[in-house]
């Protein structure tokens, strides 16, 4: 564990100012951990009644605004008698009319509590339309009150920021202000763990079981987590608990890769909440450019945000947009290609020798069998249209990787490319996909020297440069698939795909 403000530390200094503040955050940061341990931390100061509640058990109940204040007023309840000692607990909720039961509620808990209430609400983004502006607007009308009749401190706590809660009504789909709560003084952000905060927990595994971590493993988890409190904590519950249980088995790099191979695989709900994210308008708009290599063009900013707030994305140190982690970025790809993956026939290994090895020119020879026969109709099902050539390419690739190797992908905004490094057994082999798009030159003598760059830092003589052509007018795929040994500007022997 980690101190519950170590990555908030302007919470205590808000809170002693009466504020009324936002807290966000994606799923599984930390969020409640966090503000649950500040709150016991407060309350056992002397100076603060403080809880964490949700308003989370009114969101079955739809519009009914009354129900729904009936239904959060007992869970409420409920979380003060759970963390609160006896004398500090709310009396009877007063009857009052839908709308105003919260605010009323809260008003005679204030009025009698010997101490000032801070009050955290968790999931509060949860609700939506009229009931969630009930809320904000009950919370705003009882503020000038505090502290003698309400709250001294309400910190509101979701997945966003209050401009991006969810508002069906007004011919948006988002509330777009925060005019509904503008007592709020901050709007913060739940950071990530930093690379020693990471080896600071760590470290406590180390002195509780004896069990050791390689030097290098530290900066090899920070590396492909970034700090997303999840992943940190899912690759170590992986490392010491399903691939090395037993505590004399030092942990390596080696296992960090077999763990972070099986968070993919799994596909756990946090993973999966992530691959859902990738058909959202406003989050497709964003990570296609970015698969593809291309540029955002004109995107909101608020859009920009959104992806930030809700962690996919990050921003560089020269403030560019990139996805937030290696995982993730290897995990989106993944995700797109999987329907495209498991719709594919049983494809016979004709890549492997007979004792079980690639051989990368009998892989060849089946991928070009492979795009002949079913790239037309597999490209007409995919929903990320700018890359829709890299996912069948991948769904294929993972087919080949499947039970014996990898498959890594990097790309970036405006490098209008992707690179796929294909690891089995004791093969690389370095791919750069590029797509020939309508009025622009032929892509390869600018592919030759792009995949040089990546092939050095593979350390490999050799790669395929694939072009896909997606011009109007070409002839069917399976007549204009072909390929060809050509040599890079710097000597490597490239074999060059066209489909």
């Amino acid at each position: 564990m980690l101190p519950a403000t170590a990555r908030l530390p302007q919470l205590k200094k808000l809170i002693a100012q009466r504020s009324y503040f936002v807290i966000h955050a994606p799923r599984q940061t930390g969020k409640t951990t966090a503000m649950l341990a500040l709150a016991k931390e407060l309350t056992a100061s002397g100076q603060y009644a403080s809880v964490l509640v949700s308003v989370e058990s009114g969101v079955p109940l739809g519009n009914d605004i009354s129900a729904i204040e009936r239904a959060v007023l007992q869970a409420w309840r409920e979380d003060a008698e759970d963390q609160l000692p006896e004398e500090l607990l709310p009396p009877s909720w007063p009857a009052a009319e839908p709308s105003q039961a919260l605010r009323s509620a809260l008003r005679a808990w204030a009025k009698v509590c010997p101490r000032p209430l801070a009050l955290f609400i968790d999931e509060v983004d949860a609700l939506q339309d009229q009931p969630l502006m009930s809320l904000l607007r009950q919370l705003r009308s009882g503020y000038a009150a505090r502290p003698r009749a309400f709250p001294h401190t309400v910190a509101l706590i979701g997945l966003r920021d209050v401009r991006d809660y969810k508002l069906a009504s007004g011919g948006s789909d988002r509330l777009q202000t925060a005019s509904p709560f503008n007592i709020k003084v901050e709007s913060l952000t739940l950071r990530n763990f930093t690379q020693l905060e990471i080896a600071t927990l760590y470290d406590q595994h180390i002195v509780a079981t004896g069990q050791m971590f390689a030097p290098e493993v530290m900066d090899q988890v920070y590396m492909l987590t970034q700090g997303q409190p999840w992943l940190v904590n899912a690759l170590a519950r992986q490392l010491v608990e399903v691939i090395a249980p037993e505590t004399a088995t030092m942990i390596t790099p080696e296992l960090v890769n077999q763990a972070k191979e099986r968070l993919i695989q799994r596909r756990d709900t946090h993973i999966d909440s992530l691959a859902k994210r990738l058909q959202e308008p406003r989050v497709k708009a964003i990570l296609e450019p970015m698969l593809a290599g291309l540029p955002l063009g004109d995107v909101p900013p608020d859009d920009i945000d959104f992806v930030l707030d809700l962690g996919l994305c990050r921003l560089d140190a020269a403030n560019s947009l990139v996805i937030a982690n290696p995982i993730y970025r290897e995990v989106m790809p993944r995700m797109l290609a999987f329907s495209t993956s498991v719709s594919l026939n049983y494809i016979q290994p004709t890549w492997l020798t007979d004792d079980g090895h690639l051989d990368t020119d009998k892989l060849l020879t089946a991928f070009l069998d492979f795009w002949r026969q079913h790239g037309q109709p597999l490209l007409q099902n995919v929903s990320y249209h700018e890359i829709a050539p890299h996912i069948v390419m991948m769904a294929f690739l993972h087919r080949v990787v499947n039970g014996g190797g990898t498959l890594e992908r990097e790309y970036a905004i405006g490098s209008d490319r992707m690179d796929l490094c294909l690891r089995y057994q004791d093969i690389v082999l370095g791919i750069e996909l590029k797509v020939w798009r309508q009025g622009r030159s032929d892509p390869l003598v600018v592919g030759l020297e792009q995949l040089d760059g990546y092939l050095s830092g593979l350390e490999q003589a050799a790669g395929w440069l694939v072009i896909f052509d997606q011009r109007e007018g070409q002839p069917p795929i399976a007549q204009r698939v072909s390929s060809e040994q050509v040599d890079s500007p710097s000597g490597r022997r490239i074999t060059v795909i066209r489909g």
